[in-house]
């Protein structure tokens, strides 16, 4: 029996030194400072806006949206893709999806432009299991996960084909090489279930990029933990994967002709990066995320839990690299950072589940 107890003892400290650990890397003993660049404020009617890109005009932003609290209470409304000005702040956001359906349910978004003034845009969808929500609840006789591909027009987004295929297990973010080729992110490797929530706590390699070459799909970087945002280098030879539940980036070596990565370096940026958006001029790095993730995640089940925010950029050498935090917030400004989009004016962040976006103008 003493032999017994000493064991369930011991057993108890191991799980107890784990989680404490957890807790540590999660930056739950990490320090909050509100840093708020200029003038920020909140633009309201933009739920759900994981994921934002500014268009290379500067002039405005395309914004994803979806309101995964609905959906998560059983009753969805149809996401969005908006068009946010950057001009004038008065005007109210245009919603380029006003046909879509509950089915319509933007994750992460990549525009690809041309100088000849084509323009692509590229969405993750999941019309058949929504994250942070029963699929169960939701699934329909179509695919699970979908990459939507857009015409941009003056007149809004024409949708032009809809990717699927048994590799989308758990897309999240997606970045165009051109107006047909695309890399996208599994952040988890196992389907819904209690597989993937241990693969989550126990943060198991187990998620990975993938590679559409224009004809087929491939598996080109693996053995990556809760792998989500994604973007691409402005001379394309450069991947940049976030790694959430590891606070850090990797970046790889890409060969333009096949996609292959050959990883390079992997960058510790000290909080939960969640998207990657890049300075078109200098090549920085702006990351959105999550300063406490184990508070996050209690965020997603109680709104009325605040979850810290930092937006940081990241300056990049060939051998070396700096961190700077431009917006860092408790939550009560925006929680559950997901993205910081630098335009010539300001900073966008935007977020997992807020009803809006904060809009920072420089001084």
């Amino acid at each position: 029996m003493r032999k017994f107890l000493i064991l369930l003892l011991m057993m108890a400290m191991v799980i107890g030194l784990y989680f404490l650990h957890l807790a540590r890397d999660a930056g739950e003993f990490r320090q909050v400072l509100n840093v708020h660049p200029g003038d920020c404020r909140q633009i309201p009617g933009l739920p759900g806006s994981e994921d934002i890109t500014v268009h290379p005009s500067g002039e405005y932003a395309f914004v994803s949206s979806d309101d995964r609290r609905s959906v998560m209470a059983g009753e969805p409304v149809p996401g969005a893709i908006f068009r946010y000005d950057l001009t004038d702040a008065g005007i109210d956001p245009i919603n380029l999806t006003p046909d879509a359906g509950n089915d319509f349910r933007p994750h992460g978004i990549a525009l690809h432009a041309d100088d000849d003034g084509r323009e692509t845009l590229f969405v993750v969808n999941h019309p058949g299991a929504p994250h942070f929500a029963d699929p169960a609840d939701h699934g329909g006789a179509g695919p699970d996960h979908t990459i939507e591909v857009f015409d941009v027009t003056d007149d809004g987004l024409v949708h032009r084909t809809t990717h699927s295929d048994e590799l989308l297990i758990s897309p999240n973010d997606v970045i165009a090489i051109d107006h047909e080729r695309f890399y996208f992110t599994n952040d988890h490797g196992s389907r819904p279930g209690t597989v993937r929530t241990l693969e989550g706590y126990l943060r198991l390699p187990w998620s990975n990029v993938v590679y559409f070459d224009g004809d087929g799909f491939q598996v080109v970087a693996e053995g990556l933990t809760y792998a989500n945002g994604i973007n691409l280098s402005p001379d394309g030879q450069f991947l940049y994967v976030a790694e959430v539940t590891r606070n850090r980036v990797r970046e790889y070596q890409r060969a333009p002709a096949t996609g292959q990565l050959d990883e390079r370096r992997r960058l510790d940026i000290g909080f939960g990066v969640d998207n990657i958006e890049i300075d078109p001029a200098s090549g920085d790095l702006w990351i959105g995320g999550h300063v406490r993730l184990l508070t996050f995640v209690r965020h997603v089940n109680d709104p009325m839990i605040p979850a810290p925010s930092q937006v940081v950029r990241v300056e990049l050498d060939a051998d070396d690299y700096r961190v700077y935090t431009e917006f860092m917030d408790d939550g009560v400004l925006i929680s559950g950072a997901s993205v910081g989009a630098p335009f010539a004016g300001g900073l966008l962040v935007g977020s997992v589940f807020e009803s809006h976006i904060v809009d920072c103008r420089w001084p």
